[in-house]
């Protein structure tokens, strides 16, 4: 169901109390703004990405490089302070990743390990459901969960919907002019310069696909170690994410909570 003009005006009144950085009704609810921006991303070949992460794979180094390469691509920049950072892929150690298949016996191997983490893109991402302005809503195309900061007014309802914590909020503002900034990224209204008050995401790299790219994190990993990361369309049988989940046991990140996550591991 939409949300009449009205009850955007009064979200808009709302966010001013909130610090949101001035942001008016006009500026957050443009006619057409949002679905202007969706269409300016061209249709990408698959109709459901998915990740497989090759955990006998992985090791610290080879995370630390996928996250160098996301952050570097994206322009994330690096705040000390951990209750302010921006996280678009990071690790977390295996007890904090899969809490429900977490216990006293579990065996050495997983117990003191870390595992690359990033978004979900859900198949059933509450995340959507409970964004007041739809600022985060999922592709029918594809299914990533996308984020347009042009309509986010910083509720964070999205932030608490999420249980995996993929989501980061701009407390301060994050721009900087450091002249090593990828000129690429924000490419278009659909990503724009970020700013104080919004959150934002991975975005599975949805800017890259559309160019025919992997995702920067695939393509870094792959660099170093072939098959670390391997992405793609979970909807064709014969993917080769199609292939390594035939092949092997894998895990995901709380599956009794019925999201759906397309990011799979194998352990």
């Amino acid at each position: 169901m939409g949300i009449k003009r009205r009850d955007f005006l009064k979200l808009a009144g709302l966010s001013t109390l909130i610090g949101l950085g001035g942001k008016t009704a006009f500026q957050l609810f443009a006619p057409g703004e949002l679905e202007a921006s969706i269409k300016e991303v061209p249709l990408t070949a698959g109709t459901k990405w998915g990740m497989v992460v090759d955990m006998t794979k992985m090791d610290e180094h080879l995370m630390d490089k996928c996250i160098e390469a996301c952050h570097r691509t994206h322009n994330v920049p690096k705040i000390e302070n951990p209750k302010h950072e921006i996280k678009w892929i990071w690790k977390e150690a295996y007890e904090h990743t899969f809490p429900g298949q977490h216990h006293d016996y579990v065996t050495e191997k997983y117990e003191n390990r870390n595992f690359l983490l990033l978004c979900n893109h859900c198949t059933n991402p509450p995340c959507c459901r409970v964004c007041p302005t739809k600022a985060t809503w999922k592709r029918e195309q594809d299914g990533i969960v996308m984020m347009d900061q042009h309509r986010c007014i910083g509720c964070r309802f999205c932030m608490a919907a999420c249980p995996y914590g993929v989501r980061s909020f701009n407390w301060g503002d994050p721009r900087t002019m450091d002249e090593a900034l990828n000129p690429d990224f924000p490419t278009n209204r659909e990503y724009p310069t970020r700013a104080v008050g919004v959150v934002e995401k991975c975005n599975f790299c949805a800017e890259r696909l559309a160019k025919g790219q992997y995702p920067a994190c695939v393509e870094a990993a792959n660099e170093i170690r072939k098959g670390a990361l391997t992405f793609g369309d979970l909807d064709a049988p014969d993917s080769e994410v199609r292939k390594l989940l035939h092949e092997h046991y894998t895990i995901i990140r709380k599956p009794e909570l019925g999201t759906g996550p397309n990011i799979f591991y194998i352990v």
